[in-house]
């Protein structure tokens, strides 16, 4: 690798390897943001959980041992008796309000003491929970009658416990934590976690940045190792073109030249003589080399055409479209002729206008042919537009040989060929390529 490439190839690399590591990151962040979310919602649960625990410790531990016949009655002395119990081991922290519910929807027992001997309904789950001993949670429904007391409050959850009483009785045991205590408590659960987590994934990108450097150089030296490749691949073929053109013009063109004047004069001299049938057969033979060296001097033109090398491809283009007029198809070329393009770039443009335009004569039936060259943009474009019933649709290029040589050129030199119908009839060829 020499100074120079090892300079472009550095100082190409940066830029994209800085958009490696921006993407990288947000990838990063983005998933870093939905593993906080999860860790979130894990901890929430996690504190539901703990906060349905601490409910069936209280339930089963501190209220069910109290309840008693006088309870149920309403007895004062029970009240302040389960008072003392519920402010001294329930209440505080978290838990804002206990309740406790018969199975007819009566409560017997409230720190709220307003609520005690009202009957409300109960609803299927707290019933479900009451009827089979178990503990649940949900976010209590402020708007209901029985919750009128905690609307003070923004957002509660409500645990409810089915418990039994000293004599056997079946009742619904409620408490109501502050939700923002339950949220800070998951909160925590996920800090814990979260630093680790973020931390191991940053670690993660920026072992991954020696390697995205490592790689983007090796797909450079790929990639430039490709393109002197192509480069000596065309070179070699123009090389051969050059060698083939030259050996045909140095021998078979001019031999046959040489038959040609040979035939004529011997034409010449078989009519002095009367020979007139037999002058005429040597004439025609004579026509038909001459006929052979035109179509030799023009396949040479195809081959290696020397006005592409010399004036530019404007001429050539021009050279192409001289046997169409003669043909009587009406011809337009709309091209800078002091346009220079590098030779690459000039030699894929001319072999692409040289298929298009067999293609038009061959399959197009055409009476007109536009051919264009723009450049704009560090492209240049060729676009070459008949009016005649269409050749190739444009999904079949890969059943047309030279049309598949044409999508070859395009890939190899970074560019794009397209095919397609025109609205008001005929086909559109389209050939770019970059200009550099």
């Amino acid at each position: 690798m020499s100074t120079a490439d090892e300079a472009r190839e550095t100082a190409g690399s940066p830029r994209a390897l800085a958009q490696f590591v921006l993407s990288g990151l947000v990838a990063v962040a983005l998933l870093g943001l939905a593993a906080v979310e999860v860790m979130r919602r894990s901890g929430t649960q996690e504190a539901v959980r703990e906060a349905k625990q601490v409910t069936r410790l209280a339930g089963d531990g501190i209220v069910a041992p109290r309840v008693n016949r006088a309870l149920l009655s309403g007895d004062p002395d029970a009240i302040r008796s389960m008072d003392v119990m519920v402010h001294r081991s329930v209440l505080g922290g978290s838990v804002v309000r206990v309740k406790l519910w018969r199975p007819d929807g009566r409560i017997v027992y409230s720190d709220e003491h307003r609520l005690i001997g009202q009957r409300f309904e109960i609803g299927a789950e707290e019933r479900e929970a009451l009827e089979h001993q178990t503990v649940d949670a949900e976010v209590s429904d402020l708007t209901e009658p029985e919750n009128r007391y905690e609307r003070r409050e923004k957002k509660l959850l409500e645990v409810y416990l089915g418990i039994r009483g000293t004599e056997g009785s079946p009742l619904l045991f409620e408490a109501y934590n502050r939700f923002s205590s339950v949220s800070a408590s998951g909160r925590r659960l996920w800090l814990v976690f979260a630093p680790a987590l973020i931390g191991a994934m940053l670690l993660l990108e920026a072992a991954q940045v020696p390697l995205a450097w490592s790689l983007l150089r090796r797909l450079r030296r790929g990639q430039r190792e490709r393109e002197e490749l192509l480069q000596r691949a065309l070179d070699a073929a123009e090389n051969e073109r050059s060698r083939i053109a030259r050996d045909l013009h140095d021998g078979t063109v001019q031999q046959l030249a040489g038959v040609s004047f040979t035939l004529a004069a011997a034409a010449d001299k078989l009519e002095r003589r009367g020979q007139e049938e037999e002058a005429g057969l040597v004439e025609q033979a004579a026509d038909e080399t001459r006929r052979s060296v035109r179509e030799l001097r023009t396949l040479l033109v195809d081959l290696y055409p020397p006005t592409l090398h010399q004036q530019g491809l404007a001429a050539a283009l021009a050279d192409l479209l001289a046997p169409l007029a003669s043909r009587g198809l009406v011809t337009d070329l709309r091209a800078d002729p002091a346009l220079r393009l590098p030779e690459n770039a000039e030699r894929v443009m001319f072999r692409a206008a040289q298929e298009a335009l067999r293609n038009v004569v061959k399959h197009a039936d055409a009476e007109r042919v536009d051919v264009a060259v723009d450049r704009r943009n560090g492209s240049v474009a060729l676009t070459v537009a008949d009016d005649g019933r269409g050749g190739a649709a444009p999904g079949e290029v890969d059943g047309h040989f030279g049309l598949r040589i044409v999508q070859d050129l395009a890939r190899d030199a970074g560019g794009e060929f397209r095919l397609e119908h025109r609205p008001e009839g005929g086909t559109l060829f389209r050939f770019e390529v970059p200009a550099s």
